[in-house]
C-alpha cells in the first residue's frame, strides 16, 4: 500500500466522512420513497422502494413484482466519471448504465442491459426518471433492437407514493 493510500485509510477510519449533500448528490432524491407501480395499462406493476444510505451517497432500490420477482439496483454519484451511475441486479438481467439529469428535470440513463442465458445476450439500454408537478414520477425504459434498430420500449411505469393510496 503506497503512503498516499495508507494516509487515506487512516483518515478515514478516524474521521466520519462528510455527507453527500447538495448537487449533484441530491439530483435523484426526487426518487426516494415507498411506491406503488402501475404499468400504462393502469394495472399495479408491483412496490418500490428506495432508500438513501451511506450518509446520503447511495440509494437503494429493492423491487417487488406482483408475481413476487424481486430485483436490486445501487445508485450513487461516481466520482470518478462525474455522472449517475445504477446497477441493477435480478435473477435473470443485469443492467449497467450512468448519465444525469437532462434540461428537463429528468434522470436518464444509458448503458447495457445483460440477460442470464446461453450465451448471454447483451442490448443498448436506456432508462428516465420524470418527475411529475403532483408527486409521481414516470419511469420509462427503452432497449434497442438491432434487427429493427429502433429503440423498443421494455417498460413503462407510473410511480405513486404507497403511503397516500
Amino acid at each position: 500500500m503506497t503512503f498516499i493510500a495508507a494516509s487515506l485509510l487512516s483518515l478515514s477510519l478516524q474521521q466520519a466522512p462528510p455527507p453527500c449533500e447538495g448537487a449533484p448528490y441530491d439530483d435523484f432524491d426526487f426518487w426516494v420513497g415507498t411506491w406503488n407501480v402501475h404499468g400504462t395499462n393502469g394495472q399495479l406493476a408491483g412496490r418500490n422502494v428506495i432508500t438513501e444510505e451511506e450518509s446520503g451517497c447511495l440509494l437503494v432500490e429493492r423491487w417487488t413484482n406482483t408475481g413476487g420477482v424481486t430485483g436490486q439496483s445501487y445508485n450513487f454519484y461516481d466520482l470518478e466519471t462525474e455522472s449517475w451511475r445504477q446497477v441493477w441486479v435480478s435473477g435473470g438481467i443485469t443492467i449497467n448504465y450512468s448519465g444525469g439529469l437532462n434540461d428537463s428535470g429528468e434522470m436518464a440513463l444509458e448503458g447495457m442491459i445483460a440477460y442470464r442465458q446461453d450465451p448471454v445476450a447483451t442490448f443498448p439500454f436506456r432508462g428516465k426518471w420524470t418527475p411529475n408537478e403532483d408527486g409521481t414520477v414516470t419511469q420509462t425504459f427503452h432497449q434497442y433492437n438491432p434487427q429493427t434498430e429502433k429503440w423498443d420500449v421494455w417498460f413503462i411505469g407510473e410511480y405513486s407514493r404507497a403511503e397516500a393510496e
